[in-house]
Protein backbone atom coordinates (compact mmCIF):
# COMPACT_ATOMS: atom_id res chain seq x y z
CA UNK A 1 0.00 0.00 0.00
CA UNK A 2 3.05 2.26 0.16
CA UNK A 3 2.11 5.63 -1.37
CA UNK A 4 -1.24 4.27 -2.59
CA UNK A 5 -3.47 6.53 -0.50
CA UNK A 6 -3.34 10.19 0.47
CA UNK A 7 -3.73 10.64 4.20
CA UNK A 8 -3.11 14.38 4.21
CA UNK A 9 -6.84 15.17 4.13
CA UNK A 10 -7.17 13.66 7.59
CA UNK A 11 -4.77 16.14 9.19
CA UNK A 12 -6.30 18.29 11.92
CA UNK A 13 -4.93 21.34 13.73
CA UNK A 14 -2.29 20.35 16.26
CA UNK A 15 -3.79 19.00 19.48
CA UNK A 16 -2.45 17.50 22.67
CA UNK A 17 -2.17 13.72 22.57
CA UNK A 18 -4.36 11.73 24.95
CA UNK A 19 -2.22 9.47 27.18
CA UNK A 20 -3.19 5.85 27.73
CA UNK A 21 -5.40 3.54 25.72
CA UNK A 22 -5.40 2.79 22.02
CA UNK A 23 -8.59 4.46 20.80
CA UNK A 24 -8.17 6.95 17.95
CA UNK A 25 -10.71 9.19 16.18
CA UNK A 26 -10.56 11.65 13.30
CA UNK A 27 -9.81 14.42 15.80
CA UNK A 28 -6.52 12.89 16.98
CA UNK A 29 -5.61 10.77 13.94
CA UNK A 30 -2.81 13.13 12.87
CA UNK A 31 -1.22 13.19 16.31
CA UNK A 32 -1.60 9.54 17.27
CA UNK A 33 -1.01 7.98 13.86
CA UNK A 34 0.63 10.25 11.28
CA UNK A 35 3.01 12.10 13.60
CA UNK A 36 3.68 9.15 15.87
CA UNK A 37 4.49 6.93 12.87
CA UNK A 38 7.60 9.00 12.20
CA UNK A 39 9.01 7.47 15.40
CA UNK A 40 7.58 3.91 15.44
CA UNK A 41 5.18 2.02 13.17
CA UNK A 42 1.56 2.46 14.19
CA UNK A 43 -0.76 -0.48 13.57
CA UNK A 44 -4.20 0.88 12.74
CA UNK A 45 -7.01 -1.58 13.50
CA UNK A 46 -10.35 -0.61 11.97
CA UNK A 47 -13.12 -2.53 13.70
CA UNK A 48 -16.85 -2.42 14.41
CA UNK A 49 -18.67 -2.92 17.70
CA UNK A 50 -21.22 -4.91 15.68
CA UNK A 51 -18.52 -7.38 14.62
CA UNK A 52 -17.43 -9.54 17.58
CA UNK A 53 -14.63 -11.02 15.47
CA UNK A 54 -13.13 -7.60 14.81
CA UNK A 55 -13.30 -6.74 18.52
CA UNK A 56 -11.46 -9.98 19.29
CA UNK A 57 -8.73 -9.02 16.82
CA UNK A 58 -8.29 -5.64 18.53
CA UNK A 59 -7.95 -7.44 21.88
CA UNK A 60 -5.29 -9.71 20.37
CA UNK A 61 -3.40 -6.66 19.06
CA UNK A 62 -3.67 -5.04 22.50
CA UNK A 63 -2.05 -8.15 23.95
CA UNK A 64 0.75 -8.12 21.37
CA UNK A 65 1.51 -4.42 21.66
CA UNK A 66 1.77 -4.90 25.42
CA UNK A 67 4.52 -7.45 24.78
CA UNK A 68 6.30 -5.38 22.13
CA UNK A 69 8.60 -3.29 24.29
CA UNK A 70 7.57 -0.14 22.47
CA UNK A 71 8.69 -1.13 18.95
CA UNK A 72 5.20 -0.37 17.61
CA UNK A 73 1.95 1.20 18.74
CA UNK A 74 -1.71 0.39 18.24
CA UNK A 75 -4.49 2.72 17.08
CA UNK A 76 -7.94 1.12 17.40
CA UNK A 77 -10.48 2.97 15.26
CA UNK A 78 -14.24 2.33 15.25
CA UNK A 79 -14.85 2.40 11.48
CA UNK A 80 -18.52 3.40 11.47
CA UNK A 81 -17.85 6.41 13.69
CA UNK A 82 -14.79 7.48 11.66
CA UNK A 83 -15.80 6.92 8.05
CA UNK A 84 -13.32 9.44 6.63
CA UNK A 85 -10.43 7.38 7.98
CA UNK A 86 -11.90 4.15 6.61
CA UNK A 87 -12.43 5.79 3.21
CA UNK A 88 -8.89 7.19 3.13
CA UNK A 89 -7.50 3.69 3.60
CA UNK A 90 -9.89 2.24 1.01
CA UNK A 91 -11.27 -0.24 3.54
CA UNK A 92 -13.30 -3.01 1.90
CA UNK A 93 -14.07 -5.13 4.94
CA UNK A 94 -13.98 -5.23 8.73
CA UNK A 95 -11.66 -5.82 10.43
CA UNK A 96 -8.87 -4.22 8.42
CA UNK A 97 -5.40 -3.74 9.88
CA UNK A 98 -2.88 -1.33 8.35
CA UNK A 99 0.68 -0.61 9.45
CA UNK A 100 1.61 3.06 9.03
CA UNK A 101 5.27 4.14 9.03
CA UNK A 102 6.72 7.58 8.29
CA UNK A 103 3.20 8.82 7.59
CA UNK A 104 2.46 6.25 4.87
CA UNK A 105 0.67 2.87 4.79
CA UNK A 106 3.25 0.10 4.72
CA UNK A 107 1.35 -3.21 4.84
CA UNK A 108 -2.15 -4.43 5.58
CA UNK A 109 -4.48 -7.38 5.94
CA UNK A 110 -8.25 -7.85 6.13
CA UNK A 111 -10.22 -10.32 8.22
CA UNK A 112 -9.44 -12.27 11.35
CA UNK A 113 -6.14 -14.17 11.38
CA UNK A 114 -4.68 -16.77 13.76
CA UNK A 115 -2.55 -15.32 16.55
CA UNK A 116 0.68 -16.78 15.18
CA UNK A 117 0.07 -15.27 11.76
CA UNK A 118 -0.66 -11.86 13.29
CA UNK A 119 2.54 -12.13 15.33
CA UNK A 120 4.54 -12.89 12.18
CA UNK A 121 2.92 -9.98 10.32
CA UNK A 122 3.74 -7.53 13.11
CA UNK A 123 7.30 -8.87 13.33
CA UNK A 124 7.75 -8.36 9.59
CA UNK A 125 6.54 -4.76 9.89
CA UNK A 126 8.94 -4.03 12.76
CA UNK A 127 11.84 -5.69 10.90
CA UNK A 128 11.09 -3.61 7.80
CA UNK A 129 11.56 -0.34 9.71
CA UNK A 130 14.20 -1.43 12.21
CA UNK A 131 16.97 1.17 12.32
CA UNK A 132 15.01 3.45 9.97
CA UNK A 133 12.62 5.01 12.45
CA UNK A 134 14.06 6.65 15.58
CA UNK A 135 12.00 4.64 18.04
CA UNK A 136 12.73 1.19 16.61
CA UNK A 137 15.84 -0.93 16.93
CA UNK A 138 17.90 1.47 19.01
CA UNK A 139 18.20 4.14 16.30
CA UNK A 140 19.42 7.51 17.51
CA UNK A 141 16.69 9.86 18.72
CA UNK A 142 17.76 12.56 16.31
CA UNK A 143 18.00 10.24 13.32
CA UNK A 144 16.16 11.40 10.23
CA UNK A 145 13.23 9.02 9.59
CA UNK A 146 13.45 7.20 6.27
CA UNK A 147 10.72 5.64 4.20
CA UNK A 148 10.76 1.98 5.30
CA UNK A 149 11.00 -0.88 2.84
CA UNK A 150 7.72 -2.36 1.74
CA UNK A 151 7.66 -5.93 3.13
CA UNK A 152 5.86 -7.11 -0.01
CA UNK A 153 8.82 -6.06 -2.16
CA UNK A 154 11.25 -7.52 0.36
CA UNK A 155 9.51 -10.90 0.12
CA UNK A 156 9.55 -10.78 -3.69
CA UNK A 157 13.24 -9.85 -3.80
CA UNK A 158 14.13 -12.64 -1.38
CA UNK A 159 12.31 -15.14 -3.61
CA UNK A 160 14.22 -13.81 -6.60
CA UNK A 161 17.53 -14.20 -4.79
CA UNK A 162 16.63 -17.83 -4.10
CA UNK A 163 15.92 -18.34 -7.80
CA UNK A 164 12.23 -18.87 -7.09
CA UNK A 165 10.94 -16.90 -10.08
CA UNK A 166 7.37 -18.18 -9.81
CA UNK A 167 7.01 -16.92 -6.24
CA UNK A 168 8.63 -13.58 -7.08
CA UNK A 169 6.35 -13.15 -10.10
CA UNK A 170 3.27 -13.98 -8.04
CA UNK A 171 4.35 -11.48 -5.37
CA UNK A 172 4.72 -8.63 -7.85
CA UNK A 173 1.40 -9.52 -9.49
CA UNK A 174 -0.27 -9.40 -6.08
CA UNK A 175 1.10 -5.89 -5.53
CA UNK A 176 -0.23 -4.81 -8.93
CA UNK A 177 -3.63 -6.33 -8.22
CA UNK A 178 -3.81 -4.07 -5.17
CA UNK A 179 -2.06 -1.10 -6.81
CA UNK A 180 -2.40 -1.22 -10.64
CA UNK A 181 -0.39 1.98 -10.99
CA UNK A 182 2.65 0.86 -8.96
CA UNK A 183 5.51 1.67 -11.35
CA UNK A 184 8.16 -0.12 -9.29
CA UNK A 185 6.14 -3.34 -9.23
CA UNK A 186 5.50 -3.16 -12.99
CA UNK A 187 9.20 -2.77 -13.75
CA UNK A 188 10.17 -5.54 -11.34
CA UNK A 189 7.58 -7.90 -12.82
CA UNK A 190 8.98 -7.36 -16.32
CA UNK A 191 12.48 -8.11 -15.09
CA UNK A 192 11.40 -11.27 -13.28
CA UNK A 193 9.41 -12.56 -16.24
CA UNK A 194 12.35 -11.92 -18.55
CA UNK A 195 14.90 -13.61 -16.28
CA UNK A 196 12.62 -16.59 -15.74
CA UNK A 197 12.14 -16.94 -19.49
CA UNK A 198 15.84 -16.79 -20.26
CA UNK A 199 16.68 -19.41 -17.64
CA UNK A 200 14.83 -21.99 -19.74
CA UNK A 201 16.61 -21.20 -23.01
CA UNK A 202 19.30 -23.35 -24.62
CA UNK A 203 22.38 -21.20 -25.39
CA UNK A 204 22.79 -23.20 -28.60
CA UNK A 205 19.75 -21.38 -30.00
CA UNK A 206 21.91 -18.32 -30.64
CA UNK A 207 24.12 -20.24 -33.10
CA UNK A 208 21.01 -21.79 -34.63
CA UNK A 209 19.50 -18.36 -35.23
CA UNK A 210 22.72 -17.12 -36.83
CA UNK A 211 22.78 -20.13 -39.14
CA UNK A 212 19.11 -19.89 -40.15
CA UNK A 213 17.65 -16.36 -40.06
CA UNK A 214 14.26 -17.75 -41.14
CA UNK A 215 13.86 -19.62 -37.83
CA UNK A 216 11.75 -17.07 -35.98
CA UNK A 217 11.61 -18.97 -32.68
CA UNK A 218 15.39 -19.22 -32.62
CA UNK A 219 15.71 -15.52 -33.44
CA UNK A 220 13.50 -14.49 -30.52
CA UNK A 221 15.39 -16.78 -28.16
CA UNK A 222 18.75 -15.53 -29.42
CA UNK A 223 17.68 -11.93 -28.80
CA UNK A 224 16.76 -12.81 -25.21
CA UNK A 225 20.11 -14.51 -24.69
CA UNK A 226 21.97 -11.49 -26.06
CA UNK A 227 20.00 -9.20 -23.76
CA UNK A 228 20.78 -11.43 -20.78
CA UNK A 229 24.46 -11.38 -21.74
CA UNK A 230 24.54 -7.57 -21.67
CA UNK A 231 24.35 -7.15 -25.47
CA UNK A 232 21.17 -5.10 -25.86
CA UNK A 233 22.15 -3.46 -29.15
CA UNK A 234 22.78 -6.86 -30.73
CA UNK A 235 19.41 -8.07 -29.46
CA UNK A 236 17.61 -5.02 -30.81
CA UNK A 237 19.33 -5.23 -34.20
CA UNK A 238 18.50 -8.93 -34.52
CA UNK A 239 14.80 -8.31 -33.93
CA UNK A 240 14.68 -5.22 -36.16
CA UNK A 241 16.16 -7.33 -38.95
CA UNK A 242 13.34 -9.84 -38.35
CA UNK A 243 10.77 -7.02 -38.55
CA UNK A 244 12.15 -6.14 -42.00
CA UNK A 245 11.94 -9.69 -43.32
CA UNK A 246 8.57 -10.73 -41.84
CA UNK A 247 4.95 -9.74 -42.39
CA UNK A 248 1.52 -10.29 -40.86
CA UNK A 249 1.33 -12.22 -37.60
CA UNK A 250 5.04 -13.00 -37.60
CA UNK A 251 5.92 -9.31 -37.81
CA UNK A 252 3.47 -8.50 -35.01
CA UNK A 253 5.03 -11.20 -32.88
CA UNK A 254 8.56 -9.88 -33.43
CA UNK A 255 7.53 -6.27 -32.84
CA UNK A 256 5.74 -7.20 -29.59
CA UNK A 257 8.81 -9.08 -28.39
CA UNK A 258 11.04 -6.13 -29.20
CA UNK A 259 8.79 -3.69 -27.35
CA UNK A 260 8.91 -5.98 -24.30
CA UNK A 261 12.70 -5.77 -24.36
CA UNK A 262 12.52 -1.98 -24.64
CA UNK A 263 10.47 -1.94 -21.42
CA UNK A 264 13.41 -3.39 -19.49
CA UNK A 265 15.12 0.01 -19.85
CA UNK A 266 14.42 3.64 -19.11
CA UNK A 267 12.68 4.98 -22.25
CA UNK A 268 15.25 7.79 -22.41
CA UNK A 269 18.23 5.38 -22.69
CA UNK A 270 20.14 6.30 -25.89
CA UNK A 271 20.26 2.68 -27.08
CA UNK A 272 16.47 2.44 -26.75
CA UNK A 273 15.89 5.76 -28.51
CA UNK A 274 18.17 4.68 -31.37
CA UNK A 275 16.51 1.27 -31.64
CA UNK A 276 13.04 2.81 -31.75
CA UNK A 277 14.14 4.96 -34.67
CA UNK A 278 15.42 1.89 -36.49
CA UNK A 279 12.16 0.09 -35.75
CA UNK A 280 10.12 2.97 -37.14
CA UNK A 281 12.22 2.94 -40.33
CA UNK A 282 11.77 -0.83 -40.64
CA UNK A 283 8.02 -0.56 -40.28
CA UNK A 284 7.43 2.39 -42.55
Amino acid sequence: MSGAVDLSALKQPAAADVPGGYTVTEADFETKVLRRSTQVPVVVALYSQRSPGSVELVRLLEKLVGESGGDWELAAIEAEANMRIAQAFGVQGIPTVIAVAAGQPLADFTGNQPEEQVRQWVAAVVDAVRGKLPGVGGAAEDAEPETPEDPRFVAAEEALERGDFDTAEAAYKAILNAEPGNVEAKAALRQVQFIGRVQELDPALQAKADADPSDLDAALAAADLEMFNQQPEAAFDRLIAQVKRTAGDDRTRVRTHLLELFELFDPAEPIVVAARRKLAAALY
